[in-house]
């Protein structure tokens, strides 16, 4: 299962988001739902650190991809518009196959990674 946690700050606004494990949908290399997924979520990645030029703490590996950003960036229309849109994106292949991905939103972790 491929699971996408999207972080909110105490303002409700999304501070970083968490994305593990593969959807399985088929064999590595074929399994176009975590090809889905991970297009969004990189997508967004470059979106912010080149469209809307933030700096980000960012770790990518096999698996697994964490991001998050500081508070003075947040509250921006184009970074919020950036990650909210990954967020509804990957919600609706969430709803379409459920068995292999779940994203959900909680508060921010105290000591974020």
């Amino acid at each position: 299962m491929l699971d996408v946690t999207f972080y909110r700050d105490d303002r409700d606004r999304i501070c970083g988001l968490l994305a593990r494990g593969h959807a399985e949908f088929d064999e590595h290399g074929q399994d176009i739902v975590c090809a889905a997924v991970s297009a969004i979520l990189l997508t967004a990645r470059l979106g912010l650190e080149r469209c809307a030029k933030i700096e980000l703490q960012a770790t990518q590996e096999a698996g697994e991809l964490r991001l998050y950003w500081q508070k003075e960036d947040r509250g921006r229309q184009d970074v919020a518009a950036i990650v909210a849109t990954a967020e509804l994106a990957t919600q609706e292949i969430a709803r379409r196959f459920p068995e292999h991905v779940k994203s959900r939103s909680e508060r921010e972790p105290v000591a974020p990674w």
